[in-house]
């Protein structure tokens, strides 16, 4: 007998036929003598149903009152799938995420968790209980409801089987597991068996939507197995963990990619010290965030530096760049929108020499024009235009051999 927890996302509960089929299976993992608890997402697109009721309100809701609304959809789902556990004659209990013990940040909107008091999920458990928790929702220190952000309820999940000690974690969603790529936009992209936390947290933060990298860090810092799965088959999915144990021979493990990019120049800015931490700190007070960064240094004792932010930044980037211009002056802004960022992601690429050189040969190759590039010890990002996205990820997919119809398995 063991701890598991299931995760069902908005996809999975979308309607009571669905959130019956989710009872099934969890009366079946506690058929099989295992003690059993889930997290369950808003159903289908409750959330943006509740975000659309605002709006014939107020164009600024209070983030407070907004948490409060947003988190009764996961409560909808609890109660719902604890009736279907309960007529199949199981005994469970829905709890929320306050009730379940879990502590936030005091920041509505996007809290990180803290803490989790598990003593009564574990009362519940050990009375013979299948637990159903809302994901995406926690308690502050002043006892205020705050919400996790996107992809809160994998953050959930992962967190309640660290602090449950729990055997496994398992990531239900309407995909049945991780690809080289989006298989929505690329047809030979190939699921795989297993995937490291590494080449997984860097996927997750490069684009690819199918975990959130904070439930990403909660499985790696506490080695908690983590397996993505379909919630309509009973096919295997992907095993999360921390040395991947099958393709060691994929140097190039997958493939993200990010839209609506935009490319920020400043030009003439003091080369001091201070130029970098005045810039970067003013962008991130506001909320910006900034990815790839390029600096070059002229003859004048002057700077130019580069960064990509998303699109939807940009208004609010440069009215923060010309608000900063008195104590940081410089002599030019330029932007160019329309890009996207490509990134090749492998633990490979360590003991592997020349990736890098590799998949820029393949763009250029392919007439592929390179704004800019972020590498890390295992993986390499580009900005790209915009309409050559999804030629550049077919182009990279099939030159490192990820193609489904490839013999790249090795057992």
């Amino acid at each position: 007998m063991g701890l598991r927890v299931l995760k069902f996302g908005g996809t999975s509960v979308g309607d009571v036929e669905k959130i019956k089929n989710v009872s099934r299976r969890l009366v079946e993992a506690a058929d099989a003598g295992d003690e059993v608890v889930a997290v369950v997402s808003a159903m289908g697109k409750t959330t943006d149903e509740l975000v659309g009721l605002t709006k014939g309100i107020t164009t600024k809701p209070s983030p407070r009152e907004l948490d409060m609304l947003l988190t009764t959809g996961e409560q909808v789902t609890t109660a719902l799938l604890s009736m279907a556990i309960q007529e199949a004659g199981y005994d469970s209990v829905s709890l929320t995420g306050w009730q379940a013990g879990i502590k936030t940040e005091t920041f509505h909107g996007n809290a990180r968790i803290l803490d989790i008091d598990s003593k009564r999920m574990n009362q519940h458990l050990a009375e013979g209980k299948i637990v159903i928790v809302a994901g995406f929702q926690g308690l502050t220190d002043t006892n205020d409801i705050a919400t996790l952000g996107r992809g809160g309820s994998d953050t959930t999940a992962v967190a309640i089987a660290a602090a449950l000690k729990a055997d496994r974690c398992e990531i239900y969603t309407d995909v049945d597991g991780v690809y080289t790529t989006d298989p929505r936009y690329v047809n030979a992209a190939r699921k795989l068996s297993t995937i490291s936390y590494d080449e997984m947290l860097e996927l997750a933060n490069l684009g690819a939507g199918v975990l959130h990298p904070r439930a990403v860090e909660f499985a790696k810092n506490y080695n908690i197995l983590l397996e993505v799965r379909s919630s309509f088959t009973n096919e295997p999915g992907t095993l999360i963990e921390e040395v991947a144990s099958m393709e060691q021979n994929l140097v190039v493990r997958g493939l993200a990619f990010e839209s609506n990019v935009t490319k920020i120049t400043i030009s003439g800015l003091p080369n001091e010290i201070t130029t970098l931490p005045t810039l970067f700190s003013s962008l991130a007070s506001n909320g910006i965030n900034v990815d790839v960064i390029i600096q070059s240094t002229s003859e004048k004792n002057t700077t130019s530096i580069s960064f990509s932010i998303e699109t939807a930044s940009l208004e609010l980037t440069l009215d923060v760049l010309n608000r900063i211009k008195v104590k940081l002056p410089y002599n030019n802004i330029f932007h160019e929108s329309d890009l996207a960022k490509v990134s090749i992601v492998g633990s490979g690429m360590i003991s592997n020499p020349g990736v890098a050189a590799q998949m820029f040969e393949v763009l250029s190759e392919h007439g592929i024009e390179i704004k800019m590039v972020s590498t890390s010890e295992i993986k390499v990002s580009t900005i790209v235009p915009q309409d050559k996205m999804i030629y550049a990820i077919e182009s990279l997919h099939d030159q490192f051999q990820l193609d489904e119809r490839k013999p790249v398995e090795q057992v």
